[in-house]
C-alpha cells in the first residue's frame, strides 16, 4: 500500500496540488457521516482545501472514480458515503456564465464518451490517419476513436500509474506521450500495442508535460514543475534536458514554428520563449502585463504566436521578429480561463475552461472578431486542443470524460 500511496501523492502533484500542505482537523469542515474519513484519508495525500471550489454531483462522481483508478486508500464500502458527503458539503461554486457570440462560421460539435470512468482525458491528438486519440491520465491508458464509425479502442500502458499527459504522432503512426507520473517519454505502436519507454535522465525531472516533433524528427517537450525543457532523438533515444532561464517559470505548452524553432509558454510567469535547435540557447519574451500567465499557444501561418492568458482571460499575439504584443479580452470575461488552443482554417480556436458551460471560441485575426459556441455536455474541462487531419479542431474534456471534434462546415 505504501507504493500505491506514493503514486497517489504524485498524482496529486499532477492535478495541481503542492505536496506540502496544511494539516486540517475535523472541526475545519462541514459535519457529515464521512467527515472523519475525508479528513484522515484525503488530507494524508494532498491539500484538501482545494475541495472548497466544489463540483456538481456528476463532477464529484467523476472525481471519486479518478481517485479509485489511482487506488486511493479508501475501503470499498466507504466510497458511496464519502462521495455523498463531498456532494453535499462542497457544491460547485458560481462560475462565469458563458457568453455566446454569434458570427458567420457554422460548426457541428461531435462528442464521444471515454469508456473508462474517471479516466481524466487530458490531451487530445488529431492523428494523421483521421483518428482522435486521448491521454487517459488517471486510467493509465491511451484511447483512440474513429470519428467515421465511432469505434473506440483503449491501450493499457507498460508501467503502472504512468500518468499519460501530452500526445503527438510520428510519420510511422506511433503515438508518443509524456509519462507525467513516472518521468518518462513513451511510444505506443498501435499495430502491436507495444510501448517503448525513455526515462528522463535527471531525477529532478519528474513531470514531463507537453511534446511536439520538429521537422527533422526531433522530439521537444516541457517539464513543468522541474522548470526544464527536453529534447529526445528517437533514432538513438538520447535525451538532453535544459533549464528554463527564469526560476519557477513552469514551461507548459510547446509548439514548433515553420523554421523548426520550438516555442513554449512559461505558465509560472509572464513570458514566452524560443529554443535555438542548434545551440540550445533560450530566448525569452516578456509580455507587457505582469499578471499574464500564458498556458497554451498556437502558431499561425505567418509565424505569429498566439497564446491563451489563463489568469487574465485574454487572447494574445506575439510577433517573434519584433517582440510586439497585442491582446484581446475573451468573450466570457476575466475569469473565463482560456486554455486549449489551436490555429486552423484561418482562425484561432480555443476553449474558455472556466465558463459555464465551457465554450469553443473562434477569433478571426483579420476582422479581430470573436464567435463562440457552448460545448455539448458542458465541456468541463478542455485543457488542450489539437487539429485533425481534415483541419478541424479536436478536444479532450477531463471532468465529463469525453473527447470531441469541432466540425467546421
Amino acid at each position: 500500500m505504501r507504493g500505491k500511496s506514493l503514486m497517489f501523492l504524485m498524482a496529486m502533484v499532477v492535478l495541481g496540488t503542492p505536496v506540502a500542505h496544511a494539516q486540517y482537523t475535523a472541526k475545519d469542515w462541514p459535519d457529515g457521516p464521512s467527515k472523519q474519513i475525508f479528513v484522515d484519508t484525503c488530507n494524508g495525500c494532498h491539500d484538501i482545501n482545494r475541495v472548497r471550489g466544489g463540483y456538481t454531483p456528476e463532477g464529484w462522481l467523476t472525481v471519486a472514480r479518478m481517485m479509485q483508478n489511482m487506488q486511493a486508500a479508501v475501503p470499498a464500502e466507504d466510497w458511496g458515503p464519502l462521495t455523498a458527503y463531498l456532494m453535499k458539503s462542497f457544491p460547485e461554486r458560481k462560475r462565469p456564465e458563458a457568453v455566446i457570440v454569434d458570427g458567420p462560421a457554422k460548426v457541428n460539435i461531435a462528442m464521444w464518451d471515454v469508456p473508462t470512468q474517471g479516466a481524466r482525458p487530458h490531451d487530445p491528438l488529431g492523428a494523421r490517419d483521421g483518428s482522435i486519440w486521448w491521454a487517459a491520465q488517471l486510467a493509465n491508458k491511451l484511447g483512440r476513436v474513429d470519428p467515421k464509425t465511432g469505434a473506440i479502442k483503449e491501450y493499457t500502458l507498460k508501467s503502472s500509474f504512468t500518468g499519460p499527459h501530452g500526445l503527438v504522432d510520428d510519420k510511422a503512426g506511433n503515438i508518443w506521450f509524456t509519462g507525467n507520473l513516472t518521468a518518462l517519454i513513451g511510444k505506443l505502436d498501435p499495430a502491436t500495442g507495444i510501448v517503448t519507454e525513455y526515462p528522463l535522465p535527471d531525477p529532478n525531472a519528474k513531470d514531463p508535460h507537453t511534446l511536439n516533433f520538429d521537422q527533422s524528427g526531433i522530439l521537444w517537450f516541457t517539464v513543468q514543475q522541474a522548470n526544464m525543457l527536453g529534447r529526445l532523438d528517437p533514432a538513438t533515444g538520447a535525451i538532453k534536458l535544459l533549464a528554463s532561464p527564469t526560476p519557477k517559470s513552469r514551461p507548459y505548452g510547446i509548439q514548433i514554428n515553420a523554421e523548426g524553432i520550438p516555442v513554449f509558454v512559461e505558465f509560472g510567469t509572464n513570458k514566452i520563449a524560443t529554443i535555438d535547435p542548434k545551440t540550445l540557447a533560450i530566448k525569452e519574451y516578456t509580455l507587457p502585463n505582469a499578471d499574464a500567465r500564458p498556458r497554451r499557444l498556437a502558431i499561425g501561418p505567418d509565424g505569429m504566436v498566439w497564446y491563451a492568458d489563463f489568469a487574465r482571460g485574454y487572447v494574445g499575439k506575439l510577433d517573434l521578429a519584433t517582440g510586439a504584443v497585442k491582446e484581446w479580452p475573451s468573450p466570457s470575461g476575466p475569469k473565463s480561463e482560456p486554455y486549449g488552443m489551436v490555429f486552423t482554417k484561418g482562425a484561432v480556436w480555443y476553449s474558455e475552461s472556466n465558463a459555464k458551460p465551457n465554450t469553443i471560441v473562434r477569433f478571426d485575426p483579420g476582422t479581430e472578431k470573436f464567435q463562440s459556441w457552448a460545448i455539448p455536455g458542458g465541456g468541463d474541462i478542455v485543457r488542450n486542443m489539437s487539429v485533425a487531419s481534415d483541419g478541424n479542431p479536436v478536444m479532450a474534456n477531463s471532468l465529463v470524460n469525453q473527447v470531441g471534434k469541432v466540425e467546421i462546415k
